[in-house]
């Protein structure tokens, strides 16, 4: 998949000269299944007029741009894992446009011109509630009467898992619950975060249950506290373990409010500080809790191995 990343006032659309593409667009946090929906359009699409097909998306979150956030904003998809989940989807292309304030007062007319005809689209695909230009004005209405004939429009319906719209906001809603069997669903993969392991406080190894410590990659979404079975990549190869996300309060002053995330990796004894890491989240065992004194959080632990030992004999 070749990627161009885009600006505007931008010169690299002036000075190539595109294949004729069937174009996905949106922001696509997560690339969950209603935007595969409009993916999957588009490369339909592009099968029909024998054309490539690309996606079109956006960095940063338009949010930061416009300051309609006092808070910081946190991915389910940031930008290198978005590229390398649509790497899987077959797309042909991928167009990453800078989100800019200047960008930002594009009116609808000015970025179909300067991101849509310019880039040799023959087909637009987004979804029912896709919007563009300042103030987001422009809609695939709009889109359409805007093409003088020049690309064809295709508006993807709004796609639901139990009676419920598929989207973003659900999804970031159910991680900060930690119903991480949900987001699966919606998803349509496991959740999934990237990070660093680096040197904790090594109280693990005190207990017979040494743990990864994973810093994750700034910017991440990260669920809920409480404890999970995941599956955790480590030099290329997958292996089961148990993930607690939360402030320790066993050992730790209520008041320090420093989150760790801490992996147990079940049947694997490796000095791996500064690897890069991938978690993939299955399944919340329980919320976190104080325990009185290392043997009953030993006792537990063994527990929380156990249940993720079983899940994964239930799902294999």
């Amino acid at each position: 998949m070749e990627v161009h990343y885009l600006s505007y006032p931008h010169h690299l659309l002036e000075n190539e000269q595109y294949e004729a593409y069937s174009l996905a667009i949106g922001f696509f946090d997560g690339v969950h299944r209603g935007h595969q929906a409009v993916i999957q359009e588009a490369l339909d699409k592009g099968k029909e007029l024998n054309i490539r097909t690309a996606v079109m998306t956006f960095d940063p979150h338009p949010s930061l741009v416009l300051g309609r956030s006092k808070e910081q904003v946190f991915y389910i998809t940031p930008i290198e894992q978005k590229i390398e989940i649509l790497k899987g989807l077959n797309v042909d292309t991928l167009f990453v446009v800078r989100f800019t304030s200047d960008f930002a007062k594009l009116t609808p007319s000015q970025f179909v011109d300067s991101f849509i005809k310019k880039a040799n689209v023959k087909h637009v695909t987004a979804g029912f509630d896709f919007t563009f230009g300042a103030f987001g004005k422009g809609t695939m209405k709009e889109m359409e009467q805007l093409s003088n004939g020049e690309y064809t429009v295709s508006v993807v319906d709004k796609q639901v898992l139990s009676d419920d719209k598929i989207s973003s906001t659900r999804i970031r809603a159910e991680l900060k619950t930690g119903n991480i069997e949900e987001v699966k669903e919606l998803l349509g993969r496991p959740f999934m975060l990237t990070g660093v392991v680096i040197h904790g406080d090594k109280r693990g190894r005190t207990i017979d249950f040494p743990t990864a410590n994973v810093q994750p990659t700034e910017g991440q979404f990260i669920p809920s506290t409480g404890v999970y079975a995941v599956k955790i990549c480590v030099q290329e190869k997958w292996y089961n373990g148990v993930c607690n996300v939360g402030y320790k309060p066993t050992f730790n002053n209520p008041e320090d409010k420093k989150l760790s995330i801490e992996v147990h990796i079940i049947n694997f004894d490796q000095s791996i500080y500064g690897e890069e890491v991938v978690i993939h989240w299955y399944s919340r065992i329980r919320s976190e809790q104080k325990f009185n004194g290392i043997n009953e959080l030993k006792e537990q632990i063994g527990k929380d191995k156990e249940e993720a030992i079983n899940y994964f004999k239930k799902s294999e």
